[in-house]
């Protein structure tokens, strides 16, 4: 079974949300990439979402952007976000891992080599975020070839009829973002992110997962309880800017997943 599957099954028999968490691939530091996936683990994530990185990453805000800029100049590319992988599954053989990232160095690198290649390095699915379902089906084809999921993004602006037939075709979980803009919002909008999630849930036959302005443990339990998981990035991304080493990612990640986790894990009934 797909690791994405086997832990969203697992999380159902817990009957609690996930945590997912978003990392830049090479920051703070190349060599910190896998320290950072393996305390993220630690610390309470349950799948980790690894961004590759580009010069030009349209859906994101400046903290991501940032994080894309600070990567790019250190020369991280697809070979150290496949040896990142490769790397972090000598020691863990059960935490799912997607590479979300856009399609431009993909195809450069020739997109069925490189689905290979994280296929044998031990990624579970990719979210291509420039990839509407309307281009998706080589790359879908493709990736079901080898096992990984290709997660596809929601989002409010999404028209009902084209949400419907997203949500058909979705394997893996579903994303949705949980407002119009980018990553990094100064505040949730909880109400509209709530009833979208219910509406997706009579459409969807694959978890969904929210995203977009979830900073802490209040936000990520107020959309936790509609969710099958939440997914923090930016600010994630913002506290480990400027690590100097393993123990300081370790300290930084310890005082800022546990509340977080453990607000999600109160939301099981006892």
């Amino acid at each position: 079974m797909n690791r994405i599957d086997a832990r969203f099954a697992g999380l159902k028999s817990a009957a609690r949300p996930g945590l997912i968490t978003f990392v830049t691939a090479g920051d703070p530091d190349p060599t910190l990439t896998v320290p950072v996936m393996h305390a993220l683990v630690r610390h309470g994530a349950d799948l980790i979402e690894l961004g590759m990185p580009f010069s030009d990453p349209m859906a994101d805000g400046p903290v991501i952007q940032q994080a894309n800029e600070r990567a790019l100049a250190k020369h991280v590319g697809l070979n150290h976000v496949l040896d990142s992988v490769r790397a972090f599954r000598a020691d863990d053989a059960s935490t799912p891992v997607v590479l979300m990232g856009y399609l431009n160095p993909i195809e450069r690198y020739g997109f069925p080599r490189f689905a290979e290649a994280a296929a044998g390095a031990g990624a579970d699915g990719m979210l291509l975020v420039d990839c509407p379902i309307e281009e998706s089906g080589d790359y879908e084809t493709t990736l079901e070839s080898l096992g990984l999921r290709q997660i596809y993004l929601l989002a409010p602006t999404t028209p009902p009829a084209r949400r419907a037939r997203i949500a058909a075709k979705a394997s893996g979980f579903l994303y949705y973002v949980s407002f119009k803009g980018i990553t990094g919002a100064v505040h949730l909008e909880q109400g509209s992110a709530v009833a979208a999630l219910e509406e997706l849930r009579g459409l969807s036959q694959v978890p969904i997962a929210v995203g977009f302005g979830i900073k802490d443990a209040q936000s990520a339990a107020a959309l936790g309880a509609h969710a099958e998981a939440v997914v923090i990035g930016s600010a994630l991304v913002e506290g480990l800017n400027g690590a100097v080493d393993a123990a300081d990612v370790d300290r930084r990640l310890a005082a800022f997943l546990p509340p977080i986790r453990d607000a999600l894990h109160a939301l099981a009934p006892v």
